[in-house]
């Protein structure tokens, strides 16, 4: 699920980071009939509009995959935090809707917060940074990834080294120590972009003193890990793959935690955990197509005025292509 309450977006900027690492409103108070009966025209439209904008945040569950990626992203903190060079890197890997983004940013909220316990009341330190890989990017957009999180100027007539060395310093001077790029299957060794792409990013391993961390779809068989610059980050990085979840108390017990979430005033307690095999053969296992269609039955529920999640409501809400189809061979493999 996405991390914060804007989605990635929000995160690849200093602003939006640090509004996620802050963590999202106070939910609203769910009114007793009596107080809502109280509530003028405007008053009720204002109240529903919060409940709306509650259920279309998306939830971060503490799930087994986001807990071993903050566990092995810490070790390897840890582990490079006297490495002169040769620091290693964590890659994220699995199918859309698996979570990879929520994993990753969660890693990076842990090490923020521990940064900032560690130096309380000091503002000038940027620990985490996070951007995402464009669609055919070239070594200069990556390049101003990194400037644009870190609200750097780039300009027309800025080159690649300009940019490069203002991004090294301000790393530097802010001490961050993790930095998380997202997307990463969009990078081709097999064509000179890509590989240029490649190499800017080692450079920039080389250059800041931080952690870095791949997460992407299928990195194990994807065209980032082909030839010679593949093999040295296959030599250099530690893999975390997440599949779909296998219907059992670990999916049980998601279903559960988000209909705890729910703000409705005639929804049933417990009604969306006995239809959890339901959700789970409807979402395929994957977390993102469950959050998906509970967050959208919520959604109607409140504007169709009927305040209740129901198994119609949950089949009318149309998923992503992959859940509403029959497994792809990758996606089967991913169950297994």
């Amino acid at each position: 699920m996405a991390p914060g309450a804007g989605g990635r977006g929000e995160l690849t900027t200093l602003d939006g980071w640090r509004r996620f690492v802050d963590g999202p409103p106070k939910p609203p108070t769910l009114l007793s009939p009596g107080g809502l009966r109280r509530l003028s025209t405007t008053d009720r439209a204002l109240y529903d509009e919060d409940r709306l904008d509650h259920h279309a945040r998306m939830l971060v569950v503490a799930t087994s995959f986001v807990e071993k990626t903050v566990v092995c992203g810490r070790r390897l903190v840890l582990l490079n935090r006297h490495a002169i060079s040769a620091r290693r890197g964590l890659m994220v890997s699995g199918l859309p809707g698996t979570g990879k983004t929520s994993a990753i940013a969660q890693l990076g909220l842990a090490h923020e917060l521990l940064d900032r316990a560690r130096h309380p009341n000091v503002h000038d330190r940027i620990p985490a940074l996070y951007i995402t890989v464009p669609p055919a990017a070239t070594a200069r957009m990556v390049a101003a990834e990194f400037a644009r999180f870190l609200g750097l100027p780039v300009r027309a007539r800025s080159n690649m080294t300009d940019i490069i060395e203002a991004v090294v310093g301000v790393c530097i001077d802010t001490r961050t120590g993790l930095v998380l790029v997202d997307e990463i299957h969009n990078i081709s060794q097999i064509t000179r972009a890509g590989a240029e792409v490649s190499d800017t990013l080692k450079y920039f391993s080389e250059r800041i003193p931080a952690t870095f961390v791949y997460a992407g779809i299928d990195i194990e068989h994807s065209e980032l890990l082909a030839g010679t610059r593949g093999a040295q980050i296959a030599g250099r990085f530690t893999l975390v793959p997440t599949r779909p979840f296998p219907y059992g108390d670990e999916w049980k017990g998601l279903v559960a935690t988000m209909e705890d979430t729910l703000l409705l005033h005639d929804h049933p307690p417990g009604s969306l955990v006995k239809w959890d095999r339901y959700l789970h053969n409807r979402a395929d296992g994957m977390i993102g197509a469950l959050s998906h269609a509970i967050r959208g039955a919520a959604i109607d529920a409140i504007l169709n005025g009927t305040e209740r999640v129901t198994k119609e409501g949950l089949d009318a809400i149309p998923l992503d292509h992959a859940a509403e189809t029959p497994k792809t061979p990758l996606r089967k493999a991913a169950t297994r």
